[in-house]
Order: C-alpha cells, then structure tokens, then sequence
C-alpha cells in the first residue's frame, strides 16, 4: 500500500519525464533517418570531396562518445570564439542536435549496408528494361535497400530511447532527471525502478511496431 501511495505521488513527475524523452526520441528520428540516408547518397556520389567529407563526419560521431558531443554543443561551442553566440542553445535544442548528428552517422551505415546487400544483377536488370538511375534507385533499390535495413534500424531505434538517458549530463528533465531529483528528494531507490518500468515499456511497443514493419515487408516478398 505504501509503494503504491508512493508511486501515485511520483508518477506526474515521471511522465513528465517521459513526455521529454519521447520528444526527444521523435525528434531524433524524424530527423536523423532522412539525413544518414542523404549521408549515404553523398557517399556513394562521384564528387569525391563530398564523399570524403561525409566520411570524415561519420568517422567522428561513431568514434567519439554521445555524451561527449552533448557535453561539447552545450557547454563548449558556446565559448567559441567569434561564433559561439549563434550556436548558444537551450538544453532541448542541443541534445536534439547532438542526438541527430550522432544517429545519423548510425543511420547511414546502416543504408550503406542496405545497398550493398543489393545484388548487382539488380542494377544490370534495370538497365536492360531501360530504367534511368533516378528510376532504378527509386523504383528498385531502395524499397530492397530499406527491406534489408529495417531490422537494424529497429535495433538502433530501441537503443535512443535508452540512449536519452544520458541528455541527464546536460540537465534535461528527461526520466532519467526526474528518477535521480525524486531520489534526492525522498532518499529512496524506488524511482529508479520506476524509471526502468517507462524504458521497458517504450522498448515494449516500438518492439512491436517494427515486427509488425517485418512481417509486413515479408507478406510482400511472398
């Protein structure tokens, strides 16, 4: 009785939490799959400069820790000399930036790997049936492309709602804030328990979504 007294007290602070991870993870989402998919594109483009300057960028965000480049958007750039008052940013703005610059580096490897799984005979079929490039990628590739993707991109998407954990560096009052200021405040661990129960159960339903993307794409290939 006393657990559930408790429980009743700290859950509007939680979900409150919850709304800002879930913003969070949207937004990282809604942003980073199209932009590690044009990533991708610029790779795979003849323009080399580009190529090697995408390369470089996905090279830093996978070789360096998410908590350091939110840290650096944060507190760091807005020192900057010269610029730092245009990249000065509330807590909100700068991790949705570092989380969508971080992912979309994940993204792109993960198309790059989509595409590369594409059998050549695929290319060579849509130049004999006289389809231009924009035709053969759309039309062709890409719908095999993102078939081979989908459960990569389904792990990855579980991971950022656990990744969301660590904007707690920066002060955003994510679940992860509202547990640790609920326990300080009550000097019990009973939060944190609390907290593991959202994660499970967003884990739970995107989980769900994507098998149903899964079997959707797998009755089509039938």
């Amino acid at each position: 009785m006393e657990l559930l007294n408790y429980f009743i007290k700290v859950i509007p602070f939680m979900l409150s939490g919850m709304k800002t991870t879930l913003a969070l993870g949207v937004v990282t989402i809604l942003f980073s799959l199209p932009l590690g998919f044009l990533t991708t594109m610029g790779i795979r483009s003849r323009f080399k400069p580009l190529s090697w300057l995408l390369e470089s960028y996905i090279y830093v965000m996978r070789g360096t820790p998410l908590m350091l480049q939110l840290m650096f958007l944060y507190y760091s750039l807005p020192y900057a000399p010269l610029i730092g008052k245009l990249f000065t940013m509330n807590r909100f703005m700068a991790a949705s930036v570092a989380f969508i610059l971080n992912y979309a580096a994940y993204f792109a490897e993960i198309f790059r790997g989509g595409f590369l799984a594409v059998p050549k005979g695929q290319y060579e079929a849509c130049q004999v049936l006289g389809l231009n490039r924009w035709q053969t990628m759309i039309r062709v590739i890409m719908p095999q492309m993102f078939r081979v993707a989908l459960p990569s991109i389904s792990n990855e998407t579980i991971t950022l709602v656990k990744d969301t954990a660590l904007a707690y560096v920066i002060a955003l009052p994510e679940i992860m804030h509202a547990a640790k200021a609920a326990v300080s405040r009550d000097a019990v661990p009973t939060p944190y328990l609390f907290a593991a129960a959202l994660y499970l159960l967003m884990t739970f339903v995107l989980t769900l979504i994507f098998k149903k993307l899964e079997q959707r794409y797998r009755l089509q290939e039938k």
